[in-house]
């Protein structure tokens, strides 16, 4: 097992560029609360993007659509107050930054100011360059997202891989293009056919941070619930399980609630004392006053 050597301090942004020239691998995770933000951070992961697909994993949604501002904003203070060393970069949830490029700002800034977000992640290109360009105007630092785009997945027929054509491919690679044209630090690339990543990823200066698009990205990056198994159903074939923590914490809850239906807990062991004379004085006292109110 090998991890990036910690540092003392934030990861510098700065330092993403220099990790694609030296071919050096970039881990980000999402994390959604205070613990996974620690453990992220313990673990020597780069970066953690506090993603919008809390909707799902952590809210109950069907969808990443339903997240909302303050939801996000939570969970981003939660998450950055455990991840001390990675940039934290939050997920711009849907309808936060579609409308105008000053909407976006001022959301953006709320994302830095009340958040401590380092960084805030937009999906797609097209409209969204404007965006880009307001947000990196404004001194906020911002990831890219091509490929198979959650919040627009309607419109891409679904959740289905992206680029799998000639002409399909060609605009991935100039929407990512635009996208460091315009600003961005790094760009996501999500499910898009392996040797159209790699593609991409030569072409671009920025480092790339794959899921579902193979070996060749600068980077990598899986969902907290996924990789460790708390998520429940099919997995996307892009997930690799490195737990299955699902099945231990159910279990570990089903023997809790046997325990104490069968009065096994709490033990002696899981309760405070008393001194003996203070027990009887206060056993006394209670008494005296039980007899007195009867």
């Amino acid at each position: 097992m090998t991890s990036r050597p910690q540092t003392a301090g934030k990861l510098p942004l700065t330092d993403l560029a220099d990790m694609k020239r030296r071919r050096e691998r970039i881990v980000m995770v999402t994390a959604y609360d205070y613990p996974s933000g620690r453990l992220a951070d313990a673990a020597g992961v780069d970066i953690v993007l506090v993603g919008d697909s809390a909707a799902m994993t952590v809210l109950g949604h069907e969808s990443t659509t339903p997240a909302t501002m303050e939801e996000m904003l939570m969970l981003t203070r939660a998450a950055a107050r455990g991840a001390k060393r990675p940039l934290v970069v939050a997920d711009m949830p849907f309808g936060s930054f579609q409308v105008s490029d000053e909407e976006a700002v001022q959301n953006a800034v709320r994302f830095v100011k009340e958040a401590g977000a380092d960084a805030v992640k937009l999906e797609g290109a097209g409209p969204t360059v404007s965006r880009v360009l307001a947000l990196v105007g404004a001194g906020i630092p911002v990831m890219g997202h091509v490929g198979l785009t959650p919040q627009s997945a309607t419109m891409l027929g679904g959740f289905r891989a992206q680029g799998r054509t000639a002409a399909k491919a060609k605009e991935l690679l100039e929407d990512a293009r635009t996208l460091e044209r315009a600003g961005c630090f790094a760009v996501v690339l999500e499910a898009v056919p392996a040797p159209v990543a790699a593609r991409i990823t030569e072409n671009l200066t920025v480092p790339t941070l794959g899921i579902g698009s193979g070996r060749d990205c600068d980077g990598q990056v899986l969902v907290y619930h996924d990789l460790l198994g708390l998520y429940p159903g099919k997995s996307p074939r892009f997930v690799k399980r490195y737990a299955e923590l699902a099945p231990v914490i159910e279990d570990a809850l089903e023997r809790f609630a046997a325990d104490i239906r069968s009065g096994a807990f709490p033990g002696e062991e899981h309760t405070y004392s008393i001194p003996e004379d203070e027990l009887a004085e206060f056993l006394s006292g209670s008494r005296a006053e039980s007899e007195t109110e009867a």
